[in-house]
Protein backbone atom coordinates (compact mmCIF):
# COMPACT_ATOMS: atom_id res chain seq x y z
CA UNK A 1 0.00 0.00 0.00
CA UNK A 2 0.98 3.55 -0.67
CA UNK A 3 1.90 6.24 2.24
CA UNK A 4 1.30 9.40 1.85
CA UNK A 5 2.46 11.68 3.58
CA UNK A 6 0.90 15.26 3.96
CA UNK A 7 -0.30 17.90 6.33
CA UNK A 8 -3.86 17.76 7.43
CA UNK A 9 -5.85 18.97 10.32
CA UNK A 10 -9.08 19.19 11.76
CA UNK A 11 -10.15 23.22 12.12
CA UNK A 12 -13.83 24.45 13.55
CA UNK A 13 -14.59 26.21 10.00
CA UNK A 14 -13.55 22.50 7.81
CA UNK A 15 -10.53 20.15 7.54
CA UNK A 16 -7.18 22.28 6.16
CA UNK A 17 -4.90 19.74 3.71
CA UNK A 18 -1.85 20.72 1.99
CA UNK A 19 -1.97 22.01 -1.13
CA UNK A 20 0.16 19.90 -2.61
CA UNK A 21 -0.45 16.91 -0.86
CA UNK A 22 -4.04 17.21 -2.25
CA UNK A 23 -2.37 17.17 -5.45
CA UNK A 24 -0.99 13.80 -4.55
CA UNK A 25 -4.28 12.68 -2.82
CA UNK A 26 -6.17 13.57 -5.96
CA UNK A 27 -4.18 11.53 -8.12
CA UNK A 28 -4.45 8.29 -5.60
CA UNK A 29 -8.14 8.61 -5.86
CA UNK A 30 -8.56 9.43 -9.65
CA UNK A 31 -6.53 5.92 -10.09
CA UNK A 32 -8.07 3.56 -7.53
CA UNK A 33 -4.97 2.92 -5.66
CA UNK A 34 -4.81 1.95 -1.80
CA UNK A 35 -3.24 3.95 0.00
CA UNK A 36 -3.43 5.58 4.10
CA UNK A 37 -2.10 9.13 5.01
CA UNK A 38 0.60 9.55 7.14
CA UNK A 39 0.50 13.53 8.44
CA UNK A 40 3.27 15.29 9.49
CA UNK A 41 3.07 17.99 11.76
CA UNK A 42 2.80 21.55 10.25
CA UNK A 43 5.77 22.65 12.82
CA UNK A 44 7.79 20.05 11.68
CA UNK A 45 7.83 21.35 8.16
CA UNK A 46 8.09 24.88 9.12
CA UNK A 47 11.22 23.82 11.29
CA UNK A 48 12.52 21.84 8.57
CA UNK A 49 13.27 19.20 10.85
CA UNK A 50 15.98 16.41 10.04
CA UNK A 51 12.83 13.86 9.90
CA UNK A 52 11.28 15.42 7.55
CA UNK A 53 14.75 16.54 5.57
CA UNK A 54 15.80 13.08 5.63
CA UNK A 55 12.27 12.48 3.34
CA UNK A 56 12.21 15.22 1.49
CA UNK A 57 15.63 17.26 1.34
CA UNK A 58 13.70 20.81 0.72
CA UNK A 59 11.73 19.98 3.89
CA UNK A 60 7.98 20.21 2.44
CA UNK A 61 5.12 17.73 1.80
CA UNK A 62 4.36 15.51 0.21
CA UNK A 63 6.47 13.13 -0.17
CA UNK A 64 5.21 9.27 -0.68
CA UNK A 65 6.25 5.34 -0.04
CA UNK A 66 5.41 3.29 -2.86
CA UNK A 67 7.65 -0.51 -1.75
CA UNK A 68 11.22 0.31 -1.42
CA UNK A 69 10.65 3.90 -3.22
CA UNK A 70 10.52 7.14 -0.91
CA UNK A 71 10.13 10.01 -3.64
CA UNK A 72 8.84 13.80 -3.15
CA UNK A 73 7.41 16.66 -4.93
CA UNK A 74 3.78 16.50 -5.99
CA UNK A 75 4.63 16.80 -10.09
CA UNK A 76 6.93 14.13 -9.76
CA UNK A 77 5.19 11.91 -7.49
CA UNK A 78 2.22 12.12 -10.01
CA UNK A 79 3.99 11.59 -13.02
CA UNK A 80 5.14 8.63 -11.45
CA UNK A 81 1.88 7.47 -10.23
CA UNK A 82 0.73 7.99 -13.89
CA UNK A 83 3.67 6.15 -15.34
CA UNK A 84 3.38 3.19 -12.72
CA UNK A 85 -0.22 2.71 -12.32
CA UNK A 86 -1.50 3.79 -16.56
CA UNK A 87 -5.13 3.45 -15.60
CA UNK A 88 -6.60 5.41 -16.11
CA UNK A 89 -4.59 7.85 -17.84
CA UNK A 90 -4.25 11.23 -16.58
CA UNK A 91 -2.69 12.66 -19.79
CA UNK A 92 -3.48 12.85 -23.43
CA UNK A 93 -2.00 10.30 -25.82
CA UNK A 94 -0.80 13.19 -28.31
CA UNK A 95 2.20 14.40 -27.67
CA UNK A 96 1.28 17.79 -28.24
CA UNK A 97 -1.68 18.32 -26.32
CA UNK A 98 0.70 15.79 -23.44
CA UNK A 99 3.04 19.32 -23.42
CA UNK A 100 -0.06 21.54 -23.30
CA UNK A 101 -1.29 19.34 -20.06
CA UNK A 102 2.02 19.39 -18.65
CA UNK A 103 2.67 23.12 -19.35
CA UNK A 104 -0.55 24.09 -17.68
CA UNK A 105 0.13 22.09 -14.70
CA UNK A 106 3.10 23.65 -14.60
CA UNK A 107 1.12 27.35 -14.45
CA UNK A 108 -1.07 25.91 -12.11
CA UNK A 109 1.58 25.01 -9.69
CA UNK A 110 4.57 27.41 -9.96
CA UNK A 111 2.07 30.48 -11.10
CA UNK A 112 -0.80 29.59 -8.91
CA UNK A 113 0.09 27.26 -5.69
CA UNK A 114 3.49 28.33 -5.34
CA UNK A 115 2.65 32.06 -5.76
CA UNK A 116 -0.69 32.93 -5.00
CA UNK A 117 -2.58 31.05 -3.47
CA UNK A 118 0.01 30.88 0.22
CA UNK A 119 -0.97 34.17 0.90
CA UNK A 120 -4.48 32.80 1.07
CA UNK A 121 -4.07 29.42 2.05
CA UNK A 122 -1.13 29.55 4.99
CA UNK A 123 -3.31 32.37 7.23
CA UNK A 124 -6.01 29.94 7.49
CA UNK A 125 -3.78 27.34 9.27
CA UNK A 126 -3.50 30.25 12.38
CA UNK A 127 -5.64 32.35 14.70
CA UNK A 128 -8.12 34.88 13.18
CA UNK A 129 -6.64 37.53 14.56
CA UNK A 130 -3.19 36.71 13.62
CA UNK A 131 -3.75 36.72 9.89
CA UNK A 132 -2.02 38.71 7.42
CA UNK A 133 -5.02 39.93 6.04
CA UNK A 134 -2.80 42.25 3.59
CA UNK A 135 -1.08 39.31 2.56
CA UNK A 136 -4.35 37.54 1.93
CA UNK A 137 -6.02 40.88 0.00
CA UNK A 138 -2.79 40.21 -2.33
CA UNK A 139 -3.18 36.66 -2.96
CA UNK A 140 -6.68 37.37 -4.18
CA UNK A 141 -5.91 40.16 -6.40
CA UNK A 142 -3.49 38.19 -8.01
CA UNK A 143 -5.92 35.79 -8.35
CA UNK A 144 -8.60 37.78 -10.05
CA UNK A 145 -6.32 40.03 -12.16
CA UNK A 146 -3.99 37.60 -13.63
CA UNK A 147 -4.48 33.82 -12.94
CA UNK A 148 -8.29 33.86 -13.31
CA UNK A 149 -8.23 35.90 -16.71
CA UNK A 150 -5.87 33.33 -18.51
CA UNK A 151 -8.00 30.52 -17.34
CA UNK A 152 -10.66 31.52 -18.98
CA UNK A 153 -8.90 31.66 -22.26
CA UNK A 154 -7.78 27.88 -21.86
CA UNK A 155 -11.94 26.71 -20.92
CA UNK A 156 -12.53 25.59 -24.40
CA UNK A 157 -14.31 22.43 -22.95
CA UNK A 158 -14.90 20.96 -19.37
CA UNK A 159 -11.38 20.80 -18.58
CA UNK A 160 -7.95 22.20 -19.64
CA UNK A 161 -6.69 19.67 -21.38
CA UNK A 162 -9.74 17.28 -23.39
CA UNK A 163 -10.79 15.02 -19.97
CA UNK A 164 -9.16 15.82 -16.44
CA UNK A 165 -5.55 15.46 -16.44
CA UNK A 166 -2.68 15.99 -14.23
CA UNK A 167 -3.41 19.94 -15.66
CA UNK A 168 -6.62 19.94 -13.51
CA UNK A 169 -5.07 18.38 -10.49
CA UNK A 170 -3.41 22.12 -8.50
CA UNK A 171 -6.63 23.41 -10.03
CA UNK A 172 -8.28 20.85 -7.41
CA UNK A 173 -6.51 22.42 -4.84
CA UNK A 174 -7.37 25.88 -6.16
CA UNK A 175 -11.02 25.00 -5.72
CA UNK A 176 -10.29 23.52 -1.66
CA UNK A 177 -8.54 26.70 -0.41
CA UNK A 178 -11.96 28.75 -2.25
CA UNK A 179 -14.25 26.67 -0.79
CA UNK A 180 -12.87 27.65 2.75
CA UNK A 181 -11.77 31.32 1.70
CA UNK A 182 -15.13 32.02 0.14
CA UNK A 183 -13.28 34.56 -2.73
CA UNK A 184 -15.68 35.29 -5.21
CA UNK A 185 -15.60 33.97 -8.84
CA UNK A 186 -18.67 35.34 -10.01
CA UNK A 187 -16.73 37.67 -12.90
CA UNK A 188 -15.61 34.67 -14.18
CA UNK A 189 -18.27 32.40 -15.44
CA UNK A 190 -15.70 29.72 -17.00
CA UNK A 191 -13.95 29.54 -14.16
CA UNK A 192 -16.57 29.22 -11.70
CA UNK A 193 -18.24 26.39 -13.38
CA UNK A 194 -15.02 24.78 -13.61
CA UNK A 195 -13.97 25.01 -10.12
CA UNK A 196 -18.07 23.66 -9.38
CA UNK A 197 -17.18 21.03 -11.86
CA UNK A 198 -13.94 20.02 -10.16
CA UNK A 199 -15.43 19.89 -6.36
CA UNK A 200 -18.41 17.32 -8.20
CA UNK A 201 -15.39 15.19 -8.67
CA UNK A 202 -15.39 11.67 -6.51
CA UNK A 203 -12.07 12.48 -5.75
CA UNK A 204 -12.72 15.66 -4.43
CA UNK A 205 -14.00 14.25 -1.35
CA UNK A 206 -10.70 13.06 -0.14
CA UNK A 207 -9.52 17.11 -0.06
CA UNK A 208 -13.00 18.29 0.61
CA UNK A 209 -12.77 20.75 3.74
CA UNK A 210 -16.08 19.30 4.53
CA UNK A 211 -14.60 16.14 5.00
CA UNK A 212 -13.02 14.80 8.54
CA UNK A 213 -9.85 13.80 8.83
CA UNK A 214 -10.87 10.48 10.53
CA UNK A 215 -12.79 9.62 6.85
CA UNK A 216 -10.32 10.59 4.42
CA UNK A 217 -7.12 9.25 5.81
CA UNK A 218 -7.20 5.96 3.40
CA UNK A 219 -9.47 5.01 0.55
CA UNK A 220 -9.17 1.43 0.83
Amino acid sequence: MITLYTMEREYPYGTLRSTNGSKTKVVLEEKGLAYRIECVRPGDVWKKVPEVLARHPLGKVPWIEDGDLTLYDSTVINEYLNDAYPQPPLLPEDPVERARARALENYGDEGVLMRYLPLIWMPWWSPQDKRDQEGMARGRTGLSSEIFPFLETQLDGDYLAGDFSLADVPFMAVAMVLQVDGMPVDDFPKVSAYLDRLRSRTSYRAIDPATPLADASSNR
